[in-house]
């Protein structure tokens, strides 16, 4: 695969732009998905209490954003060791990401039931982010 192609781990082909190929990062699944992780964390982050505006609001949106942004930013340097290391850091606030999902239960600030479809959705992300670093590294 090539830089910017991606595989879902499946064996199935990336989600690619109609004409079949991958043209810029939006086409890439992954990005997708942790667009809608985004979402999925501001809305939650709208349930915490107001003590948290300045607390784990702001650090849970920072580490939900840099999850696509730093995709986009490595697909867009078209040099294969930038765009690993993007995809590292991109993994790296995805873990920050989830541990506060965690944490914000063990605090009583949200149920285990409000947070399964974001952590879910965060451990597809996961995958997905592990897939396209698998099929970039140098064999």
């Amino acid at each position: 695969m090539g830089i910017g192609d991606q595989g879902s781990g499946t064996g199935a082909p990336p989600e690619a732009h109609p004409t079949g190929e991958i043209r810029d990062y939006r086409d890439l699944k992954v990005w997708q998905e942790a667009m809608t992780l985004v979402q999925m964390t501001y809305k939650l982050t709208r349930t915490l209490p107001r003590t948290e505006q300045t607390g784990l609001t702001p650090q849970m949106t920072r580490a939900a954003v840099s999850v696509p942004a730093n995709i986009a930013e490595g697909h867009s340097s078209h040099h294969r060791k930038v765009y690993l290391n993007h995809l590292s850091v991109s993994r790296g606030s995805l873990s920050e990401l989830e541990t506060y999902l965690t944490l914000i239960v063990q605090l009583g600030f949200v149920s285990a039931e409000q947070v399964v479809v974001a952590s879910r959705q965060a451990a597809l992300v996961g995958r997905l982010l592990n897939a396209l670093i698998r099929a970039l590294k140098p064999q």
